[in-house]
């Protein structure tokens, strides 16, 4: 077995198993239903759900991964630099116009906004900026985004929107059918494609920027396949379950000592884990013994934000979390 291919293959494993495990934990355990209930709770409600969960969280590991390797940046995530709060804003316009009932007009917006967010990080930003002010740039967008998503909550023209906005906010795969895993699943898979083949320059840029130039890797073609890729899978993702928030920022360091540490290794490993991991999350959270749900975007925010303070506390201390 090829070391570079191994982890993926350890992951492919580790879902192959988590799915068929995810489909019989729930409020209504499998184990004890009828043939016919069983088959129903699985095929419409569970099996989609966690087809979702994959979706999104591959999107999420893989744009993560993209992010840190061209950025360099080992705080890069896409909720903390502005792209999910850009695609929760697009998406959230949607539901204040009433779009949201018209099919292709909600995702149309979140990648809109989601391909806004990074493009105007990119804008601010620059290549050369370090890691400080693509940190400010990113956490100016993100309180933007932030800013007017409040606005329009606060502008919301019924109730029926507002609380539809503040759930849809929280992020959660309840409820979700067969028609949201068609209409996230080929557009994150379109955009991690694309990651991946932004991937080759990605591991020139690790030589620098004027090495890079020097090797062929032309930064405006690898600047806009960054941001359609993750335009495409944040954006997708955010328009089908809401805002879920540190999978981005966690997965790829969790994979990082699997791999060579390269970008162009990174990439789909950190899909195939960011998948796992909201697939299990999800699945913990569907049966825990609680009155009403806890919603997945709180629950990876409670686990994602200490996760964020360990990392500060080694940049701190002069580590270098792995990167090179």
């Amino acid at each position: 077995m090829n070391r570079p291919n191994r982890p993926n293959l350890i992951l492919l494993a580790c879902l192959l198993v988590a799915i068929p495990l995810s489909l019989l934990a729930g409020r209504a355990w499998i184990f004890g239903q009828e043939q016919g209930t069983a088959l129903l709770i699985i095929a419409d409600l569970r099996l989609p759900r966690a087809f979702l969960a994959v979706t999104v969280g591959a999107g999420l590991g893989a744009a993560g991964a993209a992010m840190q390797g061209y950025l360099r940046n080992p705080l890069a995530d896409p909720g903390l630099f502005g792209i999910a709060p850009g695609a929760a804003l697009g998406a959230v316009l949607s539901f204040y116009f009433g779009y949201a009932a018209s099919g292709w007009l909600l995702p149309i917006m979140a990648l809109t906004g989601a391909g806004g967010a990074m493009a105007l990080l990119a804008l601010l930003a620059g290549r050369g900026g370090g890691i400080a002010l693509f940190t400010l740039a990113g956490l100016m967008i993100a309180s933007l985004a932030g800013a007017l998503t409040s606005l329009v909550i606060s502008l919301a023209p019924n109730p029926w929107a507002l609380s539809e906005i503040v759930t849809w906010l929280m992020g959660a795969l309840t409820d979700r059918s067969w028609a949201d895993v068609a209409l996230a699943a080929p557009l994150t898979l379109v955009g991690i494609v694309v990651l991946a083949r932004a991937a080759p320059a990605l591991d020139a840029l690790t030589l620098g920027e004027d090495a890079a130039r020097s090797m062929g890797v032309r930064m405006d073609h690898l600047l806009a396949l960054l941001v359609v890729g993750v335009g495409m899978t944040i954006g997708s993702g955010v328009a089908v379950a809401g805002i879920i928030s540190f999978v981005g920022l966690m997965v790829p360091h969790l994979v990082r000592p699997l791999t060579d540490r390269r970008p162009s290794s990174l990439i789909v490993p950190s899909a195939l884990a960011g998948g796992l991991m909201v697939l299990v999350a999800d699945s913990v959270l569907r049966a825990l013994p609680l009155i009403t749900e806890l919603r997945l975007g709180i629950a990876l925010s409670l686990i994602g934000a200490p996760f964020f303070l360990w990392l500060l506390l080694r940049l701190r201390r002069g580590g270098t979390l792995g990167l090179t």
